[in-house]
């Protein structure tokens, strides 16, 4: 078994005055870290529109979803097949799964208990597969409908695992939690921390007035009135990805990894999360991106952070690049370097910062390296 390697991806983001990711109140989240109050934006927010970027640029799209019975019944229906025979085909898509077939919710068009991710067209390729054996699920309905017993499976479960197990590339980066299948589940080569504000942040109130073009004579025309709460803040950013378990998944193909890893760390960079941007159009970009390919486990420099750090009145930026390039430094004094295989940044300094390794004039030229320099020499197992 060789020792994993691992690309560590750092980024200090400013963002403007926006909720990116709201708590159930509508707020944006927050968390305590050094006794202050931060921002945060939950790795889930900023991890999806990762992943439809990277699907977008691959023209290779998956999709997480309960809906593939409920897809693959409207589908039928739309082709002339009776609302029972549609739905009864759908359900033996479940029921023939596996064994004791998959969970599902008969009042909820047979939708799976279980959330998938598979490829874009595994529903079209199922409601193929119902269509080739149409004869069987009518026999079978009929039979289920004089014995009101439920019909065992009649579908090839061995076609229908093939479907449901197979995985475009973004699933071998992403992963995927499925154990009701057996080789379902991907092991992850992507981690992906929570963002957080490297200072002190909280919700601020915004008061606004939505204005009726219409309005009735004698009237001020406010036709709504609330309270919107936003934050604005420099994030810490980090997500590391395994590129080791990244060829496993990949069955040694070089190729497509290095393609991924290129994608991905352009992705990390150059998305934002989607929420509330129609008001706020908060589309910024990281001040300063670090990268440290290193074997046997990855490092986050979230720690540099516990202390919030101060403005000064001359912003976050320099004191924000300065804890990390500190940090980063330390930790490298701490547990050496001999893990350490490369390391870079760009950033918008004019000039280079010394202690963070190779200069980089923009993040395309970054990512590249990334692609270049992040796969282990040789493909391996992914260490425990």
């Amino acid at each position: 078994m060789t020792a994993a390697r691992f690309l560590d991806i750092h980024a200090l983001h400013p963002s403007t005055a926006a909720n990116l990711n709201s708590d159930e109140s509508g707020e944006p989240k927050t968390l305590e870290l050094g006794g202050a109050i931060r921002t945060m934006i939950s790795s889930q927010a900023w991890k999806r529109p990762i992943r439809l970027a990277v699907e977008e640029e691959l023209d290779e799209h998956a999709a997480r979803t309960r809906m593939v019975p409920p897809t693959i019944t409207d589908a039928l229906r739309a082709e002339g097949w009776t609302e029972d025979l549609a739905s009864f085909a759908a359900a033996q898509i479940a029921a023939s799964a596996k064994t004791g077939g998959l969970k599902t919710n008969p009042q909820e068009d047979h939708r799976t208990q279980a959330m998938f991710f598979l490829p874009a067209d595994t529903a079209r390729h199922l409601t193929q597969l119902c269509r080739t054996h149409r004869t069987t699920l009518e026999e079978g309905l009929a039979k289920q409908t004089v014995t009101k017993k439920p019909a065992p499976a009649l579908l090839p479960t061995d076609e229908i695992t093939a479907q449901l197990t197979r995985r475009t590339a973004s699933i071998s980066l992403f992963g995927r939690m499925l154990t009701e299948i057996h080789d379902g589940h991907i092991q992850a080569a992507v981690q992906m921390a929570p963002a957080f504000t490297v200072h002190r942040s909280e919700p601020q109130p915004d008061f606004f007035t939505a204005v009726d073009d219409w309005p009735r004579p004698g009237e001020a025309g406010s036709a709504h009135l609330n309270t919107a709460y936003r934050s604005t803040g420099h994030f810490y950013r980090f997500a590391t990805v395994n590129t080791t378990t990244l060829l496993v998944n990949l069955n040694g193909d070089t190729t497509t990894a290095r393609t991924l890893i290129y994608l991905f760390t352009q992705a990390f960079i150059m998305t934002m999360p989607r929420g509330g941007q129609t008001s706020a159009a908060a589309h910024t970009v990281p001040d300063l991106v670090h990268y440290v390919v290193r074997d046997r486990r990855p490092v986050s420099y979230g720690a540099a952070f516990e202390q919030p750090v101060r403005s000064h009145g001359q912003g976050y930026v320099l004191p924000a690049r300065q804890a990390l390039t500190t940090y980063a430094t330390t930790i490298d004094r701490l547990i050496g370097t001999r893990h350490r295989i490369t390391h870079g940044h760009a950033t918008t300094a004019g000039t280079p910062i010394g202690e963070l390794g190779t200069h980089h004039t923009g993040f395309d030229d970054l990512a590249a390296t990334c692609a270049r320099t992040a796969l282990p020499d040789t493909p391996g197992q992914a260490a425990a």
